[in-house]
């Protein structure tokens, strides 16, 4: 289970506040405690050790002969192509992260935090939170105000699953047309359809809903913490899904490319590993079953272990599909999609904890993104 130039300050804010520029965070920013070393080393042990603890239970376990008869049959080559396709998704996720928060960010810099993100998520059983606060903890490190890390975040959130919500919508709809035949089980394409377009819908209308209560340039100054709080949600809310509708608009590449690219590469690793047993559900089967399934991974379990093994084989007997078979596809697209951001993560996270050791503002390119986008993109059209 997934941003060109930065993202334009809406039109009341103008140039940056001088209480924007104050909330730059000073270089001692304290890593947060679930994100220190020992802790991710642990979780990774961990990990490691249940995935043992699950291969052992399928190889031993009695009544799963069909499924141990199936895992045998695995060609590597559609293996191995999965683990290529894998990497390709983890590489759009890079792709759209450096889109949404800081194009002016390096390549290698993006890599890191965005490739640290996915190992985080991996590994720690907080349902994709964990990816979040790392992000967040790097880039406030690195100067970048909370307002921002906050309104991007959000509008990050939203492109990143805007390739998977279309993706139930259009395909509901291609089968509610006739372009696609033999739904394999209507209700439930049509039921996920709707509900992801009244989703759409409602994302879409909050900042109208937000616009005729203004949401204030800064929290009062008296404000309690509660009173900050929400403040800060109402912000980032409207403000987030502004930003992610302007760069819809503006169709930056690394947003297409990242959030269509790190779905579409990952269902590719399940359509392969289908394959490497010598079977390959409908398109439409394909896609809507790994869109509905992947519902699965936000229990917050480790690695999703359990929960996006059950949510996609459930989906797929509900899609009529091949019990054996899809268990066995399931379970090897899970340790690959599991393991390869995992394993990445942790090595760039490495080089990304050294980086913020040694240098007092990594990320310092990236303070001035309060600036309206004009002002950002005359700058860079103008000759060095």
């Amino acid at each position: 289970m997934k941003m060109n130039l930065v993202i334009e300050s809406s039109a009341h804010q103008g140039v940056p506040s001088q209480e924007a520029s104050q909330s730059l965070p000073s270089a001692a920013s304290p890593m947060p405690e679930q994100l220190s070393p020992n802790r991710l080393r642990r979780r990774l042990l961990e990990l490691a050790a249940v995935v043992v603890v699950v291969g052992v239970f399928v190889l031993t376990a009695p009544g799963l002969d069909t499924l141990r008869s199936e895992l045998s049959k695995a060609s590597p080559g559609w293996l191995i192509a999965g683990v290529g396709l894998e990497l390709l998704s983890a590489l759009s996720y890079v792709v759209i992260f450096r889109a949404v928060f800081c194009p002016r960010m390096s390549w290698k810099r993006s890599y890191q935090i965005g490739m640290s993100e996915q190992g985080a998520n991996s590994v720690l059983s907080v349902s994709g939170a964990g990816g979040l606060a790392l992000g967040a903890w790097a880039l406030h490190r690195g100067g970048m105000s909370s307002e921002q890390i906050g309104r991007k975040s959000v509008a990050f959130f939203i492109l990143t699953s805007l390739a998977n919500v279309a993706g139930v919508i259009i395909f509901a709809a291609l089968y509610a047309t006739g372009v696609i035949q033999h739904d394999q089980n209507a209700p439930l394409t049509y039921a996920f359809g709707l509900a992801a377009l009244l989703v759409t819908l409602v994302v879409l209308g909050l900042p109208w809903r937000l616009a005729g209560k203004r949401v204030e340039a800064s929290a009062p100054a008296n404000a309690g913490r509660l009173a900050t709080v929400w403040w800060f949600t109402r912000h980032s809310v409207g403000e987030g899904v502004r930003d992610g509708v302007r760069l819809l608009r503006r169709r930056s590449p690394g947003v297409l490319i990242g959030s269509f690219g790190a779905m579409a590469f990952d269902l590719a690793v399940l359509g392969v590993c289908f394959l490497a047993f010598g079977y390959s559900p409908p398109l439409g089967v394909l896609v809507l079953g790994y869109l509905i399934g992947q519902l699965g991974g936000n229990i917050p379990i480790p690695g999703g272990i359990g929960g996006v093994d059950l949510g996609l084989i459930g989906t797929f007997t509900l899609y009529h599909q091949p019990l054996a078979v899809t268990t066995a596809a399931v379970l090897v697209y899970h340790a690959i999609s599991l393991w390869v951001p995992a394993l990445l993560g942790s090595a760039a996270f490495v080089q990304l904890r050294r980086v913020l050791q040694r240098e007092a503002q990594p990320a310092a390119m990236c303070a001035p993104l309060a600036e309206p986008i004009e002002a950002i993109r005359l700058l860079a059209a103008s000759p060095s």
